[in-house]
């Protein structure tokens, strides 16, 4: 009776569905959130078959998915919902009292989607052209949205519960009915010279990205207990199993904690694809993309050789947030600039400083080794081959490594995990990083545009001697 009353007072949202968390024995707030994701799931093919941009305005498409969204956050967050108009309306405020020359400054940690929206402002309407990378000329906001358009972007039925994040600039074309027009459409409108189909279906990729994500669910469900992180710091397990059978079950008890993201990270960009929204251009073969807002590449993921490749296929709209409005922008070790406002995003606990901090210590341990070692087994298949096995055995175990006090969140669990392995990967990248030192980014890019300007100058001189030799 405890367990009931627990379980129904730790949800503040409805308590409608209290009957279906007692059969299924979940808690009330999950059961929620993936009742509301699939209501969405079926609202998003009504809104793109009913609301298409061409039967209805942008004004009716804004609101309606404004009010779905505040909806389906009342369901599951009961008066905490309140959260997202405060917080939306305090930050619109402030956009439009601060002007657009600041007001990137005072939003750096809030949400992603406010704090991109107001660097894509400042680039749009405060920066020259020419200062711009070709990523934030696409991306730059050249007039100030209006309250309806600011809310439907960030409180919309499509993302408000689970996300993806995505630019401004493509939601409103989304809405409004040309959802590549400030990108270039050169690509996608001809194959062999054939025209393309401007609007193809997502259905078959909603079907396959619906039955990916609750197989995730399933495998979740069934091995989530089998393998708990916790056993990690149990001291029995420490002092009676071998190291390397520590190793494979840190392996396995993190690895079966993935699914749960896979699960709604992938409906999420279903629900997103029923309504129209993630069309991302065509493949070689003519095939339409669905990725424009995908949050993962699963076997990206599981089979990454790289510290770099997992982080680039996992939660890629966050780290193309942390990209847009941290790495490109820091001046000073953007690196070390871009984990740490990742950790005061994710909150509060202690483990999440712990985890992104020891991903600076990786990550450039990592990044000095591919530049420095990598190079050696590029001669032959089989060598490329033995180095990915390696690499791919080495990045399994340095994710698990980093991951576990984002899983543990407090400080005295994740440092007696540490302790057990005696901070062996830390001090390990450290000499790695030290012993491989890697040039500045800005040295490196320098060093690519001389060397591309030396391929130009090759290039001219053959040309020269070409003509005169003709």
């Amino acid at each position: 009776m405890a367990d009931d009353d627990a379980r129904t007072t730790a949800c503040t949202g409805s308590s409608l569905l209290q009957p279906v968390s007692e059969i299924t024995d979940l808690p009330l707030d999950q059961v929620n959130f993936v009742v509301c994701q699939l209501c969405a799931l079926i609202s998003a093919f009504w809104f793109r078959l009913f609301l298409h941009p061409s039967k209805t305005s942008p004004f009716i498409r804004h609101m309606v998915a404004t009010l779905l969204g505040l909806y389906f956050a009342l369901f599951c967050f009961g008066w905490y919902a309140l959260h997202f108009l405060l917080q939306s309306g305090l930050t619109y405020g402030i956009m439009i009292l601060t002007g657009v020359e600041h007001m990137h400054n005072p939003m750096m940690v809030i949400t992603q989607k406010i704090t991109s929206l107001a660097f894509e402002i400042h680039d749009g309407m405060a920066r020259k052209e020419e200062h711009l990378t070709a990523g934030q000329k696409i991306l730059a906001i050249r007039r100030m949205p209006s309250l309806l358009e600011y809310f439907s972007y960030n409180c919309n039925f499509l993302g408000i519960l689970a996300g993806p994040t995505c630019s401004y600039n493509d939601y409103i074309a989304f809405i409004e009915g040309d959802p590549r027009r400030h990108r270039d459409q050169e690509a996608d409108r001809k194959s062999n010279g054939k025209p393309r189909q401007s609007e193809p279906s997502p259905n078959v990729e909603v079907v396959r990205k619906v039955a990916t994500s609750f197989f995730c669910l399933l495998v979740f469900l069934s091995v989530c207990k089998v393998f708990p992180v916790e056993r990690n710091i149990d001291d029995d397990f420490i002092a009676n199993t071998p190291f390397y059978a520590q190793v494979v079950y840190l392996y396995l008890s993190m690895l079966t904690t993935r699914p749960k993201y896979y699960f709604v990270w992938t409906l999420a960009d279903a629900i997103n694809n029923a309504a129209g929204f993630g069309f991302n251009g065509y493949d070689g073969d003519g095939s339409p993309r669905w990725d424009l807002i995908s949050n993962l590449r699963i076997l990206n993921i599981e089979f990454a050789t790289s510290f770099k490749v997992f982080l680039d296929n996992w939660n890629i709209q966050t780290a193309h947030w942390l990209k847009r409005v941290c790495y490109e922008r820091c001046p000073y070790h953007p690196t070390a600039a871009t984990f740490i406002l990742s950790a005061m995003w994710h909150g509060a606990y202690p483990g999440y400083y712990l985890t992104f901090l020891t991903g600076i210590v990786i990550t450039l341990a990592a990044r000095a080794v591919r530049h420095n070692v990598r190079p050696h087994f590029l001669h032959s298949p089989t060598h490329k081959l033995v180095y990915d096995v390696i690499t791919w055995a080495a990045t399994q175990i340095a994710i698990c490594y980093t991951v576990v006090p984002f899983v543990l969140l407090s400080v005295g669990p994740s440092i007696k995990f540490y302790r057990s392995w005696c901070f062996s990967l830390h001090f390990t990248c450290i000499l790695l990083a030290v012993a491989l030192p890697v040039k500045p980014r800005h040295l490196r890019l320098k060093d690519q545009q001389k060397g591309l300007q030396r391929r130009l100058e090759v290039a001219d001189a053959n040309c020269s001697q070409k003509e005169k030799s003709t």
